[in-house]
């Protein structure tokens, strides 16, 4: 057990910190293999379960992946950082650019699992986009695949009176996506509001986006405001926490 004070800590923490410190320090990169469980307890002369335990603390902050039958591994994916503000500028999606060219810069970024669909809205999001309960929306879902590891998947829900028959019914919205197609409706989006959470995720969070055991999720639910107040788009967003670092750069 820990002491109040925070003077001892359990051996795999200890571990676990010299291993974060080791790799830090460049002492073990991206892709190279830590000591196994068994190098472990011959260092440090503990038991099985305390050397996985210190291990698993890698792996749970993101800092490692675990291979079938290989051992532990310093995770070689570079964090993503999404810069909150500067992506939803409408310099930026006005001009035909993708928001997500902001955070992926040059990285390879691919849209998979797209999907749309007409259907009845739930009394949650019906009361964010201020429409009655049971109202058909526009739903748009889709994963975000970076340098080959999905790190985040979205849905989206727009009302049917807006874009019905519009090309962000289709899978592919065009340059500047669906904010720029929303202007060109007439309802630009002027006001975003962002709430985040985390959370441990679902199984089928854990699928789509390939997450290590323990890993948690964020969570981004973003409301898009056009000039009359309007809610004209509600996108909740599943992120791998251990992929991404969220910055918000904005004056006092």
């Amino acid at each position: 057990m820990t002491s109040q004070g925070g003077s001892r800590q359990p051996k795999y923490q200890r571990i676990a910190d010299a291993l974060r410190a080791a790799i830090q320090a460049g002492e073990y990169g991206p892709g190279d293999r830590l000591p196994g469980e068994n190098d472990l307890m011959a260092t440090y002369d503990v038991a099985r379960m305390t050397a996985r335990q210190a291990l698993g603390v890698l792996q749970n902050e993101g800092l490692a992946d675990a291979r079938k039958g290989a051992g532990v591994f310093v995770r070689e994916f570079k964090p993503l950082r999404r810069r909150g503000i500067q992506r939803l500028a409408q310099e930026q999606w006005g001009s035909g650019r993708s928001i997500w060219s902001v955070d992926a810069e040059d990285r390879v970024l691919v849209v998979d699992q797209v999907e749309v669909r007409e259907e009845a809205v739930s009394d949650r999001i019906a009361d964010v986009l201020g429409v009655p309960a049971g109202s058909r929306v526009w739903a748009r879902s889709r994963r975000f695949v970076l340098d080959g590891k999905p790190v985040l998947f979205a849905m989206s829900y727009l009302p049917a009176d807006i874009v019905g028959d519009s090309v962000i019914t289709q899978a592919d919205t065009g340059p500047g996506g669906t904010y720029a197609r929303l202007a060109e409706l007439g309802h630009a989006p002027v006001h975003f509001r962002e709430e985040i959470r985390s959370r441990m995720p679902s199984a089928d969070e854990v699928e789509r986006l390939s997450l290590s055991m323990g890993t948690p999720v964020i969570q981004i639910a973003r409301t898009a405001f056009a000039g009359d107040g309007r809610a004209v788009e509600v996108n909740e967003m599943t992120l791998d926490a251990a992929s991404y670092v969220l910055e918000y750069d904005f004056d006092a």
